[in-house]
C-alpha cells in the first residue's frame, strides 16, 4: 500500500529532540564538500525507501580519515546548506557537535533515544560497508537502527562479500521490500542497486582548491552557534 505524501516542510529538529513521527535517512560524513552525488543518494534513498527527509550529519572530524586538507565544521555545513537549497527533504545538521559524540555507535544510539518516535534508517555507500568492521562497536551499529547501502563502484562486489554481509545474510532484506526498512526492526539491511553518480569530493577539492573554503568561510563565523542561527534561516 503506496503512503499518501503530505506537502514537506523542511522541519529543523533541536538538538534536545522531538516526538516527530517521521520515516527519516541518515547520512553521515564529513562533506568535504557536499556535492551533487550526496544529493543524488539522498533523492535515491527518498524514493526507494519511502522516506520523509533524510538529515545530512556533517560530521566534526572522522575517527579513520586524515585532518590534512579538511574544512572548518562550520564552513562544510555551511556548503552543504548551499547544496540542498530547493530540495527541502535534505536537511544538513551538526547534532554531533551538539551532543559531543565522536563514534557513530554513540550517535545513532543518542538519535532514537531524542527522537523515539521517528523511524530512521541509516544510509551508506559500499565502500563503507567494507570498512564497517574496523569501527568501533560495529556490530552495535548494526543492530541500532536499519541500514541502507546504497552501490558505489567499484566497491560493491567486495562490500557484498565481506565480513558484515556475510555475518548478517540473513537480516538482508530484498529490494523489492526496500520501502518497508524504515519499519523494521534491526538487524535489517538492504543493497540498492541504482545509477552511479560521478561526482566525488576529492576530485572536487582538486577542482576548486581553497576557493570554496575562503568564500565561505569570508561569508560566515566559524563558530557553530552561528551555524545553527543560519540552520534556522534556511528552513
Amino acid at each position: 500500500m503506496t503512503r499518501i505524501r503530505r506537502p514537506v516542510a523542511r522541519a529543523v529538529p533541536s538538538a534536545w529532540g522531538d516526538s516527530r513521527r517521521a520515516r527519516i535517512g541518515i547520512l553521515g560524513g564529513s562533506f568535504n564538500p557536499a556535492h551533487e552525488g550526496h544529493l543524488h543518494i539522498s533523492q535515491v534513498a527518498i524514493e526507494r525507501l519511502n522516506l520523509d527527509f533524510v538529515w545530512w550529519l556533517v560530521s566534526p572530524g572522522n575517527p579513520l580519515k586524515s585532518r590534512a586538507g579538511m574544512a572548518p565544521q562550520a564552513v562544510r555545513y555551511r556548503a552543504a546548506c548551499k547544496v540542498v537549497r530547493g530540495c527541502p527533504q535534505m536537511v544538513p545538521l551538526c547534532l554531533e557537535t551538539d551532543w559531543g559524540t565522536v563514534r557513530t555507535a554513540d550517535t545513532l544510539k543518542v538519535l532514537r533515544t531524542r527522537f523515539p518516535n521517528a523511524r530512521f534508517v541509516w544510509i551508506m555507500g559500499a565502500d563503507n560497508l567494507v570498512q564497517l568492521p574496523r569501527w568501533e562497536r560495529w556490530e552495535q551499529i548494526v543492530g541500532t537502527m536499519p541500514i541502507a547501502v546504497v552501490d558505489r563502484s567499484p566497491y560493491s562486489h567486495r562490500a557484498l562479500s565481506g565480513r558484515m554481509a556475510v555475518r548478517y545474510r540473513a537480516e538482508r532484506v530484498p529490494m523489492r521490500k526496500a520501502g518497508t526498512l524504515a519499519g523494521m526492526a534491526p538487524p535489517a539491511w538492504v543493497f540498492l542497486s541504482v545509477r552511479t553518480h560521478s561526482a566525488s569530493a576529492t576530485a572536487l577539492r582538486a577542482t576548486l582548491g581553497q576557493g570554496w573554503v575562503q568564500e565561505l568561510g569570508h561569508d560566515a563565523q566559524t563558530s557553530l552557534p552561528a551555524c545553527a542561527a543560519d540552520r534556522m534561516d534556511a528552513s
